[in-house]
């Protein structure tokens, strides 16, 4: 469907433009190169049935493509048995600013997000990590699931949940792709986890650093608050600590924050941000035995480079 030459994409054929080997090599691409990408605009809206929240984020090329993501939060949506973010991606080309595309925001974000993931555990991971563990059952956690095994020979995942039957079902989905079961005891799944993926919205604790064996990458997607936190400050004391983006990260990254306030961590420890990573400026881990923590908070330059690629497909580049 097009509307005066805007093109509208929508869930379904964004996840069917993106595979995972394609978008994560984009996305190191897009890091490696750079783009513009401005901090996000924050707006509180005023309702008749209480505060919502628009969030703008921009990012373009210096020679290419512009686009805009336009996500609207509106918590009471609960009440109405509504999903609480909706939003959508405008694309448009570089050379005269013309609008191209109008993408679905929720799945574009979604696989750029796991996509990221893919990407430091693709630098910082061992070569050899064959079992994974998810923690959190959202709509993040099959994605993640599918990305972390794109760029590592996963044999065997877990899946954690506060929701024992939401972890039971997604373990159901992936089990004949994978030796794949829920669990619930998180300690000892953590343990002899090689790959260790958060993605939950919690303000306590979940994993603690001293359950991490020697080797472990630990992938934390979910806290990104301030007041939100999936890990304790060991983890960080224990670890080698890389980010998406350091500005990200100064501002959102609750795990993070949190072990700085403790007097655990500082700043300045974490080893280097992705677009440091894919220029070559700053080596990953350190050996094998080393613990990598990945600390993401989403950045609109992944957004930029997804709707590119969704883009490119759809034309038949």
């Amino acid at each position: 469907m097009s509307m005066q030459g805007v093109h509208m994409i929508g869930a379904e054929q964004v996840a069917a433009a993106l595979s995972w080997t394609a978008l994560v090599e984009r996305l190191g691409r897009a890091f490696r190169d750079g783009v513009e990408a401005p901090p996000r605009h924050h707006h509180s809206m005023q309702r008749h049935d209480g505060e919502a929240t628009m969030l703008l984020m921009p990012a373009w090329e210096a020679r290419g493509y512009i686009g805009v993501k336009m996500v609207n939060v509106f918590p009471q949506n609960a009440e109405h048995g509504l999903p609480a973010i909706s939003g959508v991606y405008l694309l448009s080309e570089g050379e005269h600013g013309r609008p191209l595309a109008c993408l679905e925001g929720s799945e574009l974000t979604r696989r750029r997000t796991a996509a990221a993931s893919a990407l430091a555990s693709r630098e910082l991971s061992r070569d050899d990590a064959e079992s994974l563990l998810v923690v959190g059952t959202g709509k993040l956690a099959p994605v993640l699931i599918e990305a972390h095994a794109a760029v590592r020979p996963i044999k065997r995942v877990r899946v954690w949940g506060r929701n024992q039957a939401k972890a039971a079902n997604l373990a159901t989905v992936y089990a004949d792709r994978f030796d794949c079961a829920a669990v619930s005891d998180l300690e000892a799944a953590t343990a002899e986890s090689d790959i260790v993926s958060c993605a939950t919205l919690s303000s306590e604790p979940l994993i603690r650093g001293d359950w991490l064996k020697p080797g472990t990458h630990l992938d934390l997607v979910g806290a990104f608050r301030p007041t939100m936190r999936e890990t304790d400050a060991v983890c960080f004391e224990r670890g080698e600590v890389f980010v998406d983006t350091y500005a990200g990260a100064k501002g959102e990254a609750g795990d993070i924050l949190q072990a700085i306030d403790e007097g655990r961590f500082a700043f300045d420890k974490i080893r280097a941000e992705l677009a440091e990573l894919m220029r070559g400026d700053k080596p990953g881990r350190s050996g094998p035995e080393a613990i990598t923590v990945f600390k993401s908070v989403g950045t609109s330059l992944e957004d930029l480079a997804a709707a590119i690629e969704v883009w490119e497909r759809f034309e038949g580049r």
